[in-house]
């Protein structure tokens, strides 16, 4: 009889024990590892060089990330469903070019209106002078040097600056 209530004892001790071991901090942490590889990459992500404007996007980015897993560590998972849902899987690309495809392709772009550059149209880049005023202008105009390859910005400003200048002193000079 003391035999078998000490097995008992020893195997209602295991159950607890196993309980513990795999309880909800480590289901937790392996429920909560996607954030924070998330987190993680995006931190990596901010070691990299990037502009300022990109820089806030990470920084807001990481901020939410962050928040997520650490909702994620402390909260149980129903509280953290109801909070953001359940995780959405995002539908993979098909590279099929069948003719539902392009067909469906071709609804969703119909949908958006996304103004485009027009590719077929030959591009026409007019001057400000035309004929023999184009000939005029060319024989009065002399660049200076440092305008032939400007190399900084001030530099463009001033040779835009002069040549506006050159061009109302010209139209002042030149009578049709």
């Amino acid at each position: 009889m003391m035999k078998k209530i000490t097995s008992l004892v020893m195997l209602y001790f295991a159950v607890i024990l196993f309980s513990f071991t795999y309880s909800s901090p480590s289901y937790a942490k392996k429920r909560c590892k996607p954030f924070l590889e998330k987190l993680h990459n995006i931190q990596a992500m901010q070691r990299k060089g990037h502009s300022l404007k990109r820089g806030i996007s990470l920084r807001a980015k990481e901020d939410k990330a962050r928040d997520k897993w650490w909702d994620c560590e402390r909260s149980s998972l129903a509280k953290f469903t109801a909070k953001y849902g359940k995780k959405k899987k995002k539908a993979k690309k098909t590279k099929k070019k069948n003719k539902s495809y392009t067909k469906n392709k071709r609804k969703a772009s119909s949908k958006k209106k996304v103004p485009t550059f027009n590719q077929h149209s030959a591009i026409v880049i007019k001057s400000k002078y035309q004929g023999d005023k184009k000939l005029a202008w060319l024989a009065f105009y002399n660049k200076p040097i440092k305008c032939q390859r400007p190399k900084k910005m001030s530099v463009f400003v001033y040779c835009s600056e002069h040549k506006v200048a050159q061009q109302n002193e010209f139209d002042k000079v030149y009578r049709d």
